[in-house]
């Protein structure tokens, strides 16, 4: 359905917000050098190290530089997910094999009531928002439309913004197009992706794209933050 050339349908609506994002976070990453790129405002930041300087314990990447990655476990900020998928009839043992954690954890999580708890994630680097976001969207595209090849080996990982940015843009780029190309019966597909590393292979692909343009907004959202921390990170008040 289109009106005065606005596109209502589902895929139209998916699509012109992840290119409003796409638009305003090519805006506020433009001029990323490579010290603000990998800056780390805070001690224990997560970020992109070379191999051998890793500090997490599941850091992946194929080449000389990896992306931190800490243990398994399921933040509070999903929760609510957790309790969907509980709700939605998946099993706890399925529920901690999706998140890669024990029975027990994920009993811990449907358990809690009350005020949610504090998010203590690691604050992350640019570097680690810009590669945490690409190798997802390189892993779901490869895992839809691509060959299903090792997602911790798609990403090559670079201390260098402007080759990271082109890597990136490419990336984004190839995967709006694909989407664009999708069906309606595909969008109500379950299982259309089978990225591993989450519960697409569960969904219906319409879930899975809203999913996705969220992952893209939050974090472009806080990259555009770092680097608003970056330009002032010298000032005081007066």
């Amino acid at each position: 359905m289109e009106i005065e050339g606005v596109r209502t349908d589902r895929l139209g609506l998916l699509l012109d917000q992840f290119d409003q994002a796409r638009e305003m976070a090519r805006v506020r990453l433009a001029g990323l050098g490579d010290d603000e790129y990998l800056w780390e405002p805070v001690p224990g930041c997560w970020s992109i190290r070379r191999r051998d300087e890793a500090v997490t314990p599941r850091a992946f990447g194929p080449g000389e530089w990896v992306l931190d990655k800490g243990a398994p476990d399921i933040p509070a900020s999903e929760y609510a997910e957790v309790v969907r998928q509980a709700a939605d009839g998946m099993t706890v043992a399925k529920i901690a094999d999706d998140w890669s954690v024990g029975v027990e954890r994920v009993e811990q999580v449907l358990a809690h009531t009350g005020p949610p708890e504090p998010d203590t994630s690691p604050v992350a680097t640019i570097a680690w928002r810009l590669g945490h976001v690409h190798s997802n969207f390189e892993g779901q595209w490869e895992w839809t439309f691509g060959e299903r090849k090792d997602p911790g080996l798609l990403v090559d990982f670079t201390p260098s913004a402007a080759l990271a940015l082109e890597r990136f843009w490419a990336s984004i780029d190839r995967w709006r197009d694909s989407v664009a190309s999708v069906t309606e019966e595909q969008l109500d597909t379950v299982g259309f992706s089978r990225y591993p590393h989450s519960n697409d292979a569960e969904c219906p692909y319409v879930t899975v794209l809203a999913g996705a343009n969220l992952e893209f907004i939050h974090h472009m959202a806080e990259t555009a933050l770092l680097r608003d921390l970056w330009r002032t990170r010298f000032t005081t008040s007066g």
